[in-house]
């Protein structure tokens, strides 16, 4: 299967003049559009410093997304999570997929470990220096799959200013009940939306990225439930003790750097390649 993820990201956007024209006055109706945007981005950036500055929260996720096939045809799958973050040094994310395939996730401030259980393996790597270091180190270098990583980042407002070309304000609507605000952005690889409820805890309810610039234009939709910003928490719920039987090999991406070390050491002590 083939998932791609994404950072949502926002940025203001400004009034274009061609060169020696006057300044125009706006129509009625692009001063609307930029009060819409201004409004939108209040309630995105509301959103994103709520979560970067909650020392402590969980929630459940249940989110499906579409492969494109060889045949041409998109297929959709599900998974659902549990995610808990404790900030500086404590995260967990609990995966089980819609083919029964279960995934575990853990940081403790030192080491990344992801455990499959169907699969009887589990992977990890030292890496110390907080939660925001181990999520991009995971993504970036590892090449491991995490949908809405940032969103458990204390640097989700800065990202989320940066990157975004648009944003509009969609409707008033609500979700289970919820008075929620609908928005609408645009990055250079996704558009988004988001529905964020009124009040004030402005956590995420529901969110649907298109990557417009992949094969069939993918989405991956997302609804979060279960938000608790009071978790009870444990210094065990991030700590991995390998169940027997259990075996350890090394995540893809670090093998070639394993190998260029062991041939390093081979070459030292003359051992036979």
């Amino acid at each position: 299967m083939k998932m791609l993820y994404v950072t949502i990201l926002i940025t203001t956007m400004g009034w274009v003049q061609t060169a020696g024209s006057e300044p125009l006055v706006a129509p009625a109706g692009n001063v609307q559009l930029a009060k819409n945007h201004a409004e939108a981005k209040d309630i995105l950036m509301r959103m994103a410093e709520f979560l970067a500055n909650t020392p402590q929260f969980s929630f459940s996720l249940k989110s499906s997304y579409e492969v494109f096939q060889e045949s041409g045809q998109m297929i959709e799958f599900s998974e659902s999570r549990k995610v808990i973050v404790s900030r500086p040094n404590g995260l967990r994310v609990e995966v089980a997929h819609s083919d029964g395939e279960q995934h575990l996730v853990l940081y403790d401030g030192k080491e990344i470990t992801a455990f499959s259980p169907s699969k009887n393996v589990y992977a990890q790597t030292a890496k110390p220096g907080g939660i925001d270091e181990a999520v991009m180190y995971f993504l970036r270098d590892l090449g491991m799959r995490l949908p809405l990583a940032m969103f458990l980042t204390s640097r989700f407002p800065t990202e989320i200013d940066r990157r975004t070309q648009a944003l509009d304000y969609v409707e008033h609507t609500e979700i289970d009940g919820t008075p929620a605000h609908h928005l609408a952005g645009r990055t250079e690889t996704v558009d988004y939306q988001v529905w964020i409820p009124e009040g004030p805890k402005p956590l995420p309810r529901r969110i649907v990225l298109t990557y417009k610039n992949a094969e069939g234009q993918p989405a991956y939709r997302a609804e979060f439930s279960d938000w608790n910003l009071k978790p009870e928490i444990k210094d065990s719920l991030f700590a991995f003790s390998p169940p027997k039987g259990v075996q350890r090999i090394s995540f893809a991406a670090e093998l070639p750097k394993i190998a260029a070390e062991r041939l390093t050491t081979q070459e030292k002590t003359g051992e036979q390649k």
